[in-house]
């Protein structure tokens, strides 16, 4: 059996903010290489995560950002099942750094289907003039639309974009990481951003 030393142990939980005692786990089963144990870790998060999905979400906290001196706002309501949840302090860190990311990328929702209608018909309609004005064959064109517009939902829909703390990482995966360490259902439930002088939609 390897063996695993305290050192790892501790490199692993800085990497990843799960236990110690997951982090050991993750290390003993990916022979002692700390990569494939932080990818361990995040699947564990996801399986956690697609096991709660069900489960009600009645408590939670609302945070906000505040930038560029009281140019630009945002307010994020994030939601778990237990009080004792919406008082832990991982949980409102992870809100309050929502908060911040919304405030720097903009999303237009926060999944694809959040998108209007309207919007997505009107990237459509571009992506497919572009690809004919390139000359690109007719039987080509809805696949490159559909690569395009996945391009779009990860830069415009906040669980696909990469969070701007660690790019590695998107949205959706620090999620389920949390989930994954709290082990309960948590989910960002809606967020509202202010700009000075900006229309809202």
């Amino acid at each position: 059996m390897t063996t695993i030393s305290a050192t790892l142990v501790k490199q692993l939980r800085e990497k990843t903010g799960a236990g110690m005692m997951d982090c050991k786990q993750a290390l003993v089963e990916c022979d002692a290489d700390i990569d494939k144990a932080v990818d361990f870790l995040r699947k564990k998060g996801l399986a956690t995560a697609q096991k709660r999905a069900g489960r009600a979400m009645t408590e939670g906290t609302v945070q906000s950002y505040i930038h560029m001196g009281g140019k630009l706002g945002v307010m994020v309501e994030v939601n778990c099942e237990t009080d004792f949840v919406a008082k832990n302090e991982d949980f409102l860190n992870f809100a309050k750094n929502i908060a911040m990311h919304i405030a720097a990328t903009s999303p237009l929702g926060i999944r694809p289907e959040d998108v209007s209608e309207e919007i997505i018909n009107r990237e459509k309609d571009i992506y497919q003039a572009q690809a004919l004005e390139m000359g690109k064959p007719e039987n080509v064109v809805p696949k490159i639309v559909e690569g395009k517009m996945n391009k779009f939902f990860k830069d415009n829909c906040l669980l696909n974009q990469p969070y701007v703390r660690d790019p590695e990482l998107s949205v959706e995966d620090l999620l389920n990481e949390l989930i994954g360490k709290i082990g309960e259902n948590i989910s960002i439930r809606r967020f509202v951003r202010f700009q000075t002088g900006e229309e809202q939609g």
